[in-house]
């Protein structure tokens, strides 16, 4: 007595396969062994014979990863990957290989993810999801922040555990500008809150994470022989600009001119009151 109606064998194309599922215990052609429950694929081209211990779940499509893409993978069960590398459910990674990738039995593609292009003009900020060793081979924390620039890379795919905050673009001082950088960060990229930075044009230079700027971009005070600026310390500090060029010791709050002809940038610890002009 036929179960089911007579029906057409399978034939599957290149670049897709069957995801097949064993309902009972059994031992197949090429003697292994299967459990009910076990999940595999059957792949192209080729012709599918039916087994009655197996079903047919669905048909899997290779995805085609392009120049500058890759594909986002994440286990389904525990498995070992097609480069054979064991995951564990739930975990998820990338396959940066150009091609036609077919996901394994227990793989499902969760996302294409696309290149940033870098230039000298913009940089990636960029933080950490959780712990790990980024594309560099830096250990990253979770929760830490940095920048990846062109001199890194042209191209950035984000790692599975990074996410992009957002494009920073470069700043640019001409030889007349200065600005003053709040909770700057040290060389090892480490935020020093509270301190401030005296930056002087010309230069080109990114804002790193946790950097910002105390008044954007300020121009050099030019000062004729008619002209002088009234100053305030904010905070002590050596002053090495005197009028009597002799190293003076400032305190928070005190005041003093500097008269020109000159060109002045004041310190970081050093506001400008006014600008004075003789009568």
């Amino acid at each position: 007595i036929l179960k089911q109606v007579v029906t057409p064998l399978k034939v599957v194309a290149a670049n897709s396969a069957l995801r097949l599922r064993a309902i009972l215990d059994f031992e197949d052609d090429d003697e292994e062994k299967r459990t009910a429950g076990d999940e595999w694929l059957f792949e192209g081209p080729g012709t599918y014979i039916p087994r009655k211990e197996v079903v047919i779940e669905e048909t899997v499509r290779a995805t085609v990863i392009r120049p500058n893409q890759a594909i986002r993978l994440r286990a389904r069960k525990e498995t070992i990957d097609r480069q054979g590398v064991a995951r564990v459910t739930g975990e998820e990674w990338l396959v940066k290989k150009t091609g036609a990738y077919l996901p394994g039995a227990y793989e499902e593609v969760v996302d294409v993810v696309n290149a940033y292009v870098l230039t000298d003009k913009k940089a990636l900020h960029m933080r950490s999801l959780r712990t790990f060793k980024d594309d560099f081979g830096v250990t990253r924390k979770n929760g830490e922040e940095w920048l990846i620039k062109m001199t890194d890379t042209e191209t950035h795919i984000p790692n599975v555990y990074e996410e992009v905050v957002g494009v920073v673009n470069i700043t640019t001082l001409t030889s007349r500008q200065y600005c003053i950088i709040l909770d700057p960060s040290d060389e090892h990229g480490r935020p020093q809150l509270g301190r401030k930075k005296l930056v002087k044009g010309e230069c080109s230079f990114f804002l790193l994470p946790g950097e910002r700027f105390e008044r954007g971009i300020q121009n050099v005070y030019v000062l004729g022989e008619d002209e002088g600026v009234i100053l305030r310390a904010t905070e002590s500090f050596k002053d090495t600009d005197a009028p009597d060029e002799k190293d003076v010791e400032r305190k928070p709050g005190d005041k003093w001119m500097i008269r020109g002809p000159a060109e002045y940038v004041p310190p970081a610890k050093v506001e400008v009151i006014m600008k004075r002009t003789a009568i």
